[in-house]
């Protein structure tokens, strides 16, 4: 049989603010890339035309590939820009407005003014209906099915296009809620998206909850429709026949559900950046990490420990910000599912420089995204970006950026700095450009922050690993500021997004509220509950066509001390009857090892179970180790201006290619430029490459 037809490829898509990244994995290892630039209008034809000029540019054939895995930003932008469906709630009597009470939290302490974001139900679409529940699931006041039956007519004369179902209670007994759900179809029919509070989080909690189930609905019908036509382009040329998609928690998830459950997505790009960083941590036996995923719009820092990364179930999204709310509360909008603690602010390559009032620079949030894109792009940006001051500084090369697809001009873009930065407070180009990078330094140092220092972790004892198609520029900056002694970039850093994509197991996560003490818990009964959740995973994954036999499953516990108000997961080992004083130590410990304190003789209590069910992916067979040179074995040794600041000044640096370092390793300032990033060695650090081809910059020790 010819070799030809035997090949097979997995392709993931990974989409951004500013570019669409693609990247397909072979069965035997090699990995293809493709860079195109983002449609914000409709972002799944620059999916589907990335995955195209990939498959054209390599020869592969459509019947080759095997699976499509898929992250995207519209779940999140259709929050952070209000753009999702218009949205009716269904409570308990009495709960109207808990979208109003929510929690009493502010994330500026000191600002009296502050002014929380509208809730996403605006009052007039939510509506009460007659019936209670007890904490324990008891019916107190049994469901008036008339007053659901007028609720869902005055959803319908509405015009509402999804529907929250969230009553009080409803994680203990479901029974109110899947009744209320089939009047609600009943009247409504297939068209409006509807989502229930016990489908989505059956866990206390009513603000989170609510918060979380409005979230889901909000988003249903957006999802279900960009993911519709994805699915539709990618069908056109014959690759849409396995598409799955990335979730927040680092895991994917089959189309259906994905369509169903649209609130799993809304951080699915980050995560997957993460995923890649924890694979490449586990090969290099890294204990701990910290990422840096720079792109064209964010950036996003997360914690590696052991090769696992850092988990939360409390994210805020909306009101300018994505973040895990342990530590900020009240900004956002409340989702409480699986995510990857990522923390994410608006600092990228596109970023808009610009002075507040009081006459300080600000680079960012507000990005120029793709279209018009930075004023170098020369697509009609006015504002000057960071993208402007990275080419006006000489850090990118303006005729090779994604492989020289997108030529830069270098003299409009040093004008938008001079008019824009520099002039205004009568400094130097140079000054003004350089300014601006410090400025989004120190935006991203706090990010840095937020995941390690604020958590109790020391980041000098730390890796940095950057990727992202600017993460590599400014890596070695910002682990100077932190005095971190290491930064690791690894081959395809620009879009190790996308080979994430194709890292990531695909899980089916179940909870379930079990409000207990652990000293009064009987282990039999915990077993069982376990056991019912793993079965109902498990079911779920084989439906989707996985052997059980691959399927792996997890055990997990939500603890926290009686009397306290947030709990922390940990791990339950095994499969058998839970050992409860072994979960009372591992929680004890892992309170020790979050806030730096713990009381052995404070009563724990079991707030929730959790069970992660899992299908593993194969990995790449050299993971990103093998990855070729993109650039020109042949070419030239060139050399760039690049200037440093006023007290380093201007160097004439060398532009070397990843293979350059391989001989020897080499002092800085170094330019490695590369298809889909560039990486900057300031002087007094170095850079080699390790065994799997990653770069290694090594920084001097702070003065």
């Amino acid at each position: 049989m010819d070799m030809q037809f035997q090949r097979s490829y997995r392709v993931g898509i990974d989409v951004g603010g500013t570019f669409t990244d693609v990247v397909a994995i072979g069965a035997d290892g090699r990995i293809l890339v493709r860079k195109v630039a983002s449609t914000p209008g409709d972002l799944s034809r620059g999916s589907a035309q990335g995955v195209a000029e990939l498959l054209a540019a390599n020869g592969i054939r459509a019947e080759e590939v095997d699976v499509v895995v898929h992250a995207t930003t519209t779940a999140t932008n259709a929050v952070l820009e209000a753009k999702g469906a218009r949205t009716a709630l269904i409570t308990t009597a009495g709960f109207r407005d808990i979208l109003e009470f929510r929690r009493v939290r502010v994330p500026e302490l000191y600002n009296l003014a502050y002014v929380k974001p509208a809730p996403l139900v605006p009052r007039q679409l939510r509506f009460e209906v007659a019936e209670r529940l007890g904490p324990l699931g008891q019916v107190w006041r049994p469901l008036d099915e008339n007053s659901v039956r007028t609720a869902a007519a005055r959803i319908a004369a509405s015009g509402a296009e999804a529907v929250a179902i969230c009553l009080l209670h409803s994680y203990a007994n479901p029974a109110h809620e899947k009744r209320v759900r089939a009047i609600v179809e009943e009247v409504l029919g297939d068209k409006v998206f509807v989502t229930c509070s016990h489908e989505i989080l059956p866990e206390m909690r009513e603000y989170e909850r609510t918060s979380t189930t409005v979230i889901n609905a909000y988003l249903g019908p957006v999802m279900k429709a960009y993911l519709k036509r994805l699915e539709e382009r990618l069908i056109e040329f014959g690759t849409g026949r396995a598409l799955h998609v990335m979730t927040s928690g680092g895991g994917q998830m089959s189309l259906k559900a994905a369509m169903n459950k649209p609130a799993y997505l809304v951080e699915s790009g980050p995560a997957a950046g993460v995923i890649a960083a924890a694979r490449i941590a586990k090969r290099l036996d890294l204990p701990n990490i910290i990422t840096l995923d720079m792109g064209g719009t964010t950036a996003k820092t997360a914690i590696i420990e052991d090769a696992e990364p850092a988990k939360t179930s409390e994210f805020e999204v909306g009101a300018g910000i994505n973040l895990s709310s342990k530590l900020v509360r009240g900004a956002g909008y409340a989702i409480k599912l699986p995510f990857i603690d990522v923390s994410e602010i608006g600092a990228g390559g596109g970023s808009m420089i610009w002075f507040d009032k009081g006459g300080a620079l600000k680079v960012g949030p507000e990005s120029a995204g793709s279209e018009p894109g930075p004023v170098c792009y020369g697509k009609g940006g006015k504002v000057a970006t960071l993208t402007d001051a990275f080419l006006t500084l000489g850090y990118v090369n303006s005729k090779y950026l994604v492989g020289g697809a997108l030529g830069l001009h270098g003299e409009i873009a040093r004008q938008a700095i001079r008019e824009q930065v520099a002039d205004p407070v009568g400094i130097d180009l140079h000054d003004g450009a350089y300014g601006a990078v410090t400025v989004a330094v120190a935006n991203m140092v706090r990010a840095v922050k937020s995941v390690s220092t604020y958590r109790g972790r020391d980041p000098r004892g730390y890796t940095l690993i950057a990727f992202g198609g600017n993460g590599p520029l400014v890596g070695a900056m910002i682990a100077h500021e932190l005095s971190m002694a290491r930064v690791l970039v690894p081959p395809h850093s620009g879009v190790l997004s996308a080979c994430g994509l194709l890292m990531a197991d695909h899980e089916q996560e179940l909870v379930r509220s079990y409000p207990a003490l652990t000293t009064e818990c009987d282990p039999e009964e915990l077993q069982a509950a376990y056991a019912e959740l793993s079965r109902n995973a498990v079911a779920t994954l084989t439906s989707e066509g996985f052997p059980p036999e691959d399927i792996e499953v997890r055990r997990f516990a939500d603890l926290r001390y009686a009397g306290q108000a947030y709990e922390l997961t940990v791990p339950v080992p095994g499969t058998g009857v839970p050992v409860m004083t072994e979960i009372d130590s591992a929680f004890h410990n892992e309170h020790h090892k979050t806030y730096s304190h713990m009381s052995t003789t404070e009563p724990v209590g079991l707030v929730s179970i959790r069970i992660v069910a899992s299908v593993r992916t194969p990995q790449p067979s050299e993971e990103l180790g093998g990855a070729p040179d993109t650039i020109d074995a042949e070419a030239q040794p060139v050399t760039r201006e690049v200037y440093f600041g006023k007290a380093r000044g201007l160097h004439v640096v060398p532009v070397l290619r990843r293979a350059d370092l391989r001989a020897a390793e080499r002092a800085g300032p170094l330019l490695i430029e590369e298809y889909d990033s560039t990486c900057l060695v300031p002087p007094g650090a170095s850079a080699r490459t390790d065994r799997w081809n990653n770069i290694v910059i090594t920084l001097e020790p702070r003065a």
